[in-house]
C-alpha cells in the first residue's frame, strides 16, 4: 500500500479492517475475562468491573506511546527522512521502558485507595487487588509490545498486530479456566488466575512482535548511532504522547465517577453496568479500527504536505463510522437482555445490564466524531488539541453529570440519559470545531509548519 497515492476509501478499508479485527480480539479478551469473573461470583464480576479505571492507566499509556510512535515515525517516512525514522523508533523503545517503570509504581501504590474511593466493600476491593497487582507487575510487557508495533503501524502494517491479538485471545481462552479453577497439578488461583493468564498472553505477544520487527528492513539498518539517547527525540516523543496519555486517563476518572454513582444502587448494579461497558467496547471496535487507519494515513500525508488527502481521509472515516454506529446501536437496543444474560445468571445483574445497554444504544452514533477527531489531531502531531477535547469529555462532562444527578436525586436510568445528552452536545460541537480548523489551519499548503 502507498499511503501517499492510493485511493483513500480503499486505504481506510484496507487498514481499518485488520486493525478492527485485531481490536475485536483484544476486546473479546476482556470480555472473556468478564465472563469467567462472572462464573466465580457476582462480587468477582464487580471487582473486575471496578478494576477497569485502574487498569485503564496502562491502556492510556499504551495509546500515548502508540500514537507518538506512529505519528512521529509516519511523518518521518512521509518526509523520506530515514535517519529521523530510525531515531524515533529506537527512542520510542527507550521511552516505553521508562514510562512503564513509572506507571508500575503508580498502579501498585494507589490501586487499593482507588477501589475504596469507588465505594467498594472489603471483599470486592480485595478481589480487585488480586487482579490489578499482577497486571501492574507485568505492565512493561504491554508498553513494549505497542512501542515495537508503532513502526509497523507507521508503515501501514496493521495485519501483524491483528494476528498477535488473535493468538493472544485464543491463548487467554485456554489459560483462564485452567488458572482460575485449577487443572491437574495447577492450583486454582481464582481472580489472580485472570491476571496471570493476561501476563502470559502479553509475553507471547511481545515475542512475536519482536521477531517481526527484527526482520524489518529499516530496523536492520540501525547502527550504534541510533542507539545513543538524544534529548531532542525524547522531548518530541514526550510532548506527543504525554498529553494524550494524561487526557485518556481522564476516561479512567470518568469511569470511576460513574462507578461511584452506580454503586449507590449496590454492587450488583455495578456488575450489570460493567457487563454493559464490555459490550459497548465490542460495538466500538469498528471506530477504533478506522481511527488506527486514519492516524497512519494522515501522518504520512501530513509529512508529505498532502492537505487534500488529509481532508478526504477524515470525512470518509466519519461517514463510514456514523453509518456503522447507527446500525450497531439498533442491534444493541434490540438484544440488550439476551447479551447481558450471557455473562451472569443473577436476575438483578442482568436487569441493570439490560437497562444500561438500552440507553447506551442512543449515544453510540455520537462517538465517531470524538474518537476520529482525536485521531486526526494526533496524526498532525497536535496531541494538545486531543488532550483538551478529552479533558472536556472525560473530566468536565462526567463531573457535571454526577453533580446534576446528585442534585436532582437521579435514578440509574436518568443518570445515563444525562450522559447521553451531554455526549451528543459535545460531539456536535467538536465536529464544527474540526470544520473550522480545516478552513483556518489546513486551507493552504503554506500553513503547514513542521516542528
Amino acid at each position: 500500500m502507498d499511503l501517499l497515492k492510493d485511493n483513500i476509501p480503499k486505504l481506510v478499508r484496507k487498514l481499518a479492517v485488520p486493525a478492527m479485527i485485531g481490536t475485536l480480539f483484544q476486546t473479546l479478551y476482556n470480555v472473556v475475562d468478564t465472563f469467567f469473573a462472572g462464573k466465580i461470583s457476582p462480587e468477582a464480576l464487580s471487582a473486575l468491573s471496578k478494576s477497569f479505571p485502574i487498569y485503564f492507566i496502562i491502556i492510556a499509556t499504551s495509546i500515548g506511546v502508540t500514537v507518538a510512535g506512529t505519528s512521529l515515525i509516519g511523518n518521518s517516512i512521509g518526509e523520506k527522512d530515514n535517519k529521523k525514522t530510525l531515531n524515533y523508533f529506537s527512542h520510542i523503545i527507550y521511552y516505553g521502558i521508562l514510562i512503564s517503570i513509572f506507571i508500575t509504581f503508580l498502579g501498585l501504590y494507589f490501586s487499593e485507595r482507588v477501589f475504596f474511593l469507588m465505594g467498594s466493600t472489603e471483599e470486592v476491593a480485595s478481589l480487585g487487588l488480586e487482579y490489578t497487582n499482577i497486571i501492574y507487575s507485568g505492565s512493561f510487557l504491554f508498553i513494549l509490545v505497542v512501542s515495537l508495533n508503532s513502526l509497523l503501524h507507521a508503515e501501514g502494517d496493521t495485519k501483524t498486530y491483528r494476528n498477535v491479538l488473535v493468538i493472544s485471545f485464543l491463548l487467554n481462552i485456554i489459560l483462564n479456566p485452567i488458572l482460575i479453577f485449577g487443572f491437574l497439578f495447577i492450583p486454582a488461583f481464582g481472580v489472580k488466575g485472570i491476571g496471570i493468564a493476561t501476563i502470559i498472553s502479553q509475553l507471547v505477544s511481545f515475542l512475536i512482535i519482536l521477531f517481526k520487527v527484527l526482520k524489518n528492513e529499516r530496523v536492520r539498518n540501525i547502527t550504534n548511532e541510533y542507539l545513543v539517547p538524544k534529548f531532542l527525540f525524547f522531548k518530541n516523543i514526550f510532548f506527543q504522547s504525554m498529553p494524550i496519555s494524561v487526557s485518556i486517563c481522564g476516561y479512567a476518572l470518568a469511569a470511576a465517577i460513574i462507578f461511584t454513582y452506580v454503586g449507590q444502587s449496590g454492587e450488583y448494579a455495578v456488575a450489570g453496568y460493567g457487563v454493559g461497558t464490555r459490550i459497548e467496547q465490542v460495538v466500538l471496535l469498528p471506530i477504533l479500527g478506522i481511527n488506527t487507519a486514519i492516524i497512519s494515513i494522515i501522518a504520512q500525508n501530513y509529512g508529505a504536505n498532502n492537505l487534500v488527502r488529509i481532508k478526504e481521509t477524515y470525512f470518509t472515516a466519519i461517514k463510514y463510522a456514523f453509518v456503522i454506529m447507527i446500525t450497531a446501536g439498533t442491534l444493541v437496543f434490540l438484544s440488550a437482555s439476551v447479551i447481558t444474560s450471557f455473562f451472569s445468571s443473577d436476575p438483578e445483574v442482568i436487569e441493570y445490564g439490560k437497562r444500561y445497554l438500552k440507553i447506551s444504544a442512543f449515544v453510540l452514533p455520537a462517538y465517531p466524531v470524538f474518537f476520529l477527531s482525536n485521531g486526526f489531531f494526533m496524526a498532525l502531531k497536535k496531541s494538545e488539541n486531543a488532550m483538551i477535547s478529552n479533558f472536556f469529555r472525560n473530566v468536565l462532562n462526567p463531573i457535571a453529570v454526577f453533580y446534576i444527578a446528585k442534585y436532582i436525586n437521579a435514578s440509574f436510568e436518568t443518570f445515563f440519559w444525562l450522559w447521553v445528552g451531554i455526549n451528543w452536545f459535545f460531539s456536535i460541537s467538536y465536529f464544527f470545531i474540526i470544520i473550522y480548523y480545516f478552513k483556518l489551519k489546513l486551507n493552504k499548503p503554506s500553513t503547514v509548519v513542521h516542528p
